[in-house]
């Protein structure tokens, strides 16, 4: 990583690395931006709440990434809160449905309904609201993450080869398993592709950190009882919908403790996760066992891929990108750093489709519906429909192109008049 010049609070050139990871995550910004859900994107109570500002030793921002970095915390244990604030029109639960439908999971449509456990759907639930998690590591093969609902839990366990999912609502149990260790896709194990702690924020937002970016050390605070460093991330362009990126790195483990995004259009906190409590000690090897309840109904990830191929849904872990891909027609991405924009053409003439022949990868008859709530605009690419959020904005025009990121409104306008 080069140099960054914590005097003028700039970031020198961090290198194609950083550059290609910015465009690899692109290509989830559109599925997010169409379906308003932003916080998968790039990451999450109003600024950091801190009991205190401990009296740290100084270090740049540079130290501080290269810390969170070199961070190797194998074995932890806490509660973490996730807050979401897009600023989205109530769907009417909607937006559950299209989330489950394009994973696969229950509700996707046809005779088979898949497994109300299924990680793949379940964890979208983390994408808006507010939501308590109980999470626990112990290497790379022991992890487990519960989501506390009202008088009910949803329990991920991956231990070993094994990985359950276990909705307590339904009594219905998910089981997968995974190869061992460093052998292991990620996408192996269900739900890991899922954002759900500080880390899993924070990684994605510092794959954005190029020239166009400003890195600081913001002071000091405390989280979850313990000393941290604030660090500072914010976009130097004009246009970007994001204001700034605040993570508290635990100033001696380098593991980010709380991750807060706020917009530049000000006011709360668009999405923010942080750690209420968290321990560094080794969790009980019990934490990780898990044997189904007697009178479970217990599905078998193999069994859940052949009942979605028959109701025709994506293959499992595929999810909103497979079923999304179905609609593109030669994704690109328009511009760099925090302003770059995907964009694609879906083929479907008139804008916001609304049968399912000429769907936004699935979007049906929500299309329509999202249009209602869309601004109208009109300029030399012709006219269409941005649909906005607090965090993404996504504009649909009438000949079926999509120009999505997380940008304004106006450049989103620019971008298909240049793209004319």
């Amino acid at each position: 990583m080069a140099p960054i010049d914590s005097d003028d609070n700039t970031t020198a050139g961090a290198g194609e690395e950083l550059r290609a990871g910015r465009r690899k995550a692109a290509r989830y910004v559109v599925p997010v931006a169409v379906m308003g859900v932003a916080a998968a994107t790039i990451g999450l109570v109003p600024a950091l709440a801190d009991s205190g500002d401990p009296d740290l030793p100084k270090v740049t921002a540079e130290q501080l990434i290269e810390k969170i970095a070199k961070s190797d915390v194998q074995q932890l244990s806490g509660t973490v809160r996730i807050n979401t604030d897009l600023g989205l029109p109530d769907l009417g639960g909607l937006e559950s449905g299209l989330m489950s439908g394009m994973s696969g999971g229950p509700g996707s449509g046809g005779d088979d309904e898949g497994s109300a456990a299924d990680p793949s759907a379940k964890l979208t639930e983390l994408v808006s609201g507010s939501h308590t998690l109980r999470v626990a590591a112990d290497g790379p093969d022991r992890q487990k993450l519960s989501l506390l609902e009202n008088a009910a839990e949803y329990s991920l366990i991956h231990n070993g080869k094994d990985v359950w999912g276990y909705d307590s609502r339904s009594n219905e149990v998910y089981h997968s398993t995974a190869a061992d260790g460093a052998e292991r896709p990620e996408k192996d194990v269900p739900g890991q592709d899922v954002p759900a702690t500080p880390k899993d924020f924070a990684d994605q937002a510092l794959k954005a950190v190029d020239d166009t970016t400003s890195v600081t050390v913001g002071g000091t605070a405390q989280v979850a009882g313990r000393d941290a460093y604030r660090l500072v991330v914010e976009p130097k362009q004009d246009g970007s919908t994001v204001g700034a990126i605040t993570v508290a790195v635990d100033a001696e483990t380098g593991t980010p403790l709380k991750f807060t995004l706020t917009p530049a259009s000000g006011g709360a906190a668009v999405v923010d996760v942080g750690f209420t409590k968290v321990s560094f000690a080794k969790p009980d090897a019990s934490t990780f066992d898990f044997t189904p309840p007697e009178g479970a109904k217990v599905t078998e990830a193999d069994e859940a891929d052949e009942a979605g191929r028959r109701a025709g849904a994506p293959e499992h872990g595929r999810g909103a990108e497979g079923g999304l891909a179905k609609g593109m027609n030669g994704l690109e991405v328009i511009g760099e750093g925090w302003n770059s924009i995907a964009a694609f053409d879906t083929g479907a003439q008139g804008g916001l489709p609304t049968d399912s022949a000429g769907d936004l990868g699935g979007l049906g008859d929500l299309g329509g519906f999202l249009g209602s709530f869309g601004d109208q605009v009109r300029g030399d690419f012709g006219s269409g429909t941005v649909f906005k959020t607090r965090l993404v904005n996504a504009l649909i025009t009438d000949d079926g192109k999509v120009y999505a990121g997380a940008v304004t409104k106006d450049a989103l306008v620019k971008a298909a008049d240049a793209a004319k």
